[in-house]
């Protein structure tokens, strides 16, 4: 590809996702989902022991949160992300322009996840910045010390939700590209948020009670898990010890590698099912 079409690729890439930001702000019912959202991390913040109490008591007050919101927020904003261009025929216009499949899947997915992290790490920002002035004068923190409770220690966990989040709506991009009609869509966008939140999890503490899962191998099957991925990412960087002891957070290392396979194998399986190639066709 020579540098011509890499200019292309990338203005075509910014003009979908331009107009995806766009189609976002006109839908009322995604803006009011992000209300609630946004409501909801603050009454939580407020209502748990972590607004009063410290960075690290609110991040384990929200980690639960975060993991069970933001795959039910990825099916909103990303499960008729494409099926909707194709249902009303826009698909097949913007093909006649010869926008290729990179442009367009990337576009979609860059729209949608500008507004989508932005919302998840914007309302967790907001609410960290409560903590000093929700904190008592006599902190409660799970933490060991005053130290292991830092600020920094909070921005790593917003940072690993936007990363999380932007590795579901991957998943769910995926499903609406690889999916023809807006029933089989939601049935697996709905599949998916069942199986990252309970399924997965369930599964492996089922085998791991039943002598299935070696305890010397589930590290490597938690990593496979982008919520076990996630939340081992955030308990071993933005908690790593409560009570004066280390939490079991798996290996950090397969984690981040689990993620980006979710994250760059969803991406892969969206450009390849978009549409399907001219070769395809002719046959």
């Amino acid at each position: 590809m020579d540098y011509g079409s890499l200019v292309n690729v990338r203005q075509d890439l910014l003009t979908v996702a331009t107009r995806e930001l766009r189609t976002i702000a006109r839908t009322p019912a995604l803006l009011a989902i992000s209300a609630a959202f946004a409501v909801s991390v603050f009454g939580v913040a407020w209502a748990g022991t972590g607004g009063g109490g410290g960075f690290v008591p609110l991040t384990l007050d929200l980690l639960t949160f975060v993991e069970v919101l933001v795959p039910l927020l990825a099916i909103a904003f990303g499960y008729r992300s494409i099926l909707g261009d194709r249902g009303t025929g826009e698909l097949d216009v913007l093909r006649t322009f010869d926008v290729t499949r990179v442009a367009y899947v990337g576009g979609v997915y860059l729209g949608r996840a500008l507004a989508l992290v932005s919302l998840v790490v914007v309302t967790l920002l907001g609410v960290g910045l409560l903590v000093p002035f929700l904190t008592a004068d006599i902190p409660t923190f799970l933490a060991i010390n005053e130290a292991a409770d830092s600020g920094i220690r909070y921005v790593r966990f917003v940072v690993l939700s936007g990363f999380f989040t932007l590795v579901v709506l991957a998943a769910t991009v995926a499903i609406s590209a690889a999916t023809r009609t807006v029933r089989t869509a939601l049935a697996f966008a709905i599949a998916l948020a069942v199986a990252l939140v309970l399924g997965i999890d369930t599964a492996l503490v089922a085998g791991l009670a039943g002598g299935v899962v070696p305890e010397d191998g589930l590290a490597v099957l938690l990593a496979l898990s982008p919520n076990s991925a996630f939340r081992g990412l955030v308990l071993s960087t933005a908690v790593g010890v409560v009570g004066g002891a280390d939490v079991a957070a798996g290996h950090s290392l397969l984690n981040l590698v689990g993620l980006l396979v979710w994250w760059l194998g969803s991406l892969a399986i969206a450009v390849w099912r978009v549409w399907p190639a001219v070769e395809e066709i002719e046959a």
